[in-house]
């Protein structure tokens, strides 16, 4: 048995402003991926609208509320706030904002524990496919794929000259 609280864990980098805690490691689980985040208002869980191909996801709320955007439409959103839990399976697309006026505290939960496939919203020019998959390249950018047909992207911008962007 292991016994951990988010404060002794130091702040893991994110692509936003969210203090994040990684449990994973600390509690030595091999199957689950567990993260600790505080939002302060208009901090967001994530850079964007993404899925995992090979993972499910958990999102309990424990202080405050979350929206959590599920694509561009409008209403397509859900606020969960403390004591409710929020699932999105493998492939959904989703990110979550805290749009309150208080700090919210999240426990996301991630199984299995390595994702690898992170996919983005995007439509693929050669072949229409609604998805494109996030590779991370040594030099820490990210170059874009489409699992479908193959076509690639090396930047965002370049990306985005062909490929239509969805979601908040």
């Amino acid at each position: 048995m292991q016994r951990v609280t988010t404060d002794d864990l130091d702040q893991a980098p994110t692509r936003t402003d969210a203090d994040r805690r990684v449990l994973t490691e600390a509690l030595g689980t091999t199957d689950v991926a567990i993260n600790h985040y505080r939002l302060a208002p208009d901090d967001r869980l994530s850079a964007g609208l993404h899925a995992h191909a090979d993972q499910e996801e958990l999102f309990v709320v424990t202080e405050g509320a979350v929206t959590f955007y599920t694509d561009e439409a409008e209403g397509n959103t859900v606020t969960v706030t403390a004591g409710e839990v929020i699932r999105f399976g493998r492939e959904e697309f989703q990110t979550g904002v805290n749009d309150g006026d208080e700090e919210a505290e999240i426990v996301a939960l991630g199984g299995p524990r390595d994702s690898e496939e992170v996919l983005l919203p995007r439509v693929c020019p050669e072949c229409a496919a609604e998805a494109v998959r996030a590779v991370p390249n040594d030099d820490g950018t990210v170059s874009f794929v489409c699992p479908d047909c193959g076509e690639e992207g090396d930047d965002i911008d370049t990306l985005e000259n062909g490929m239509v962007g969805i979601g908040p």
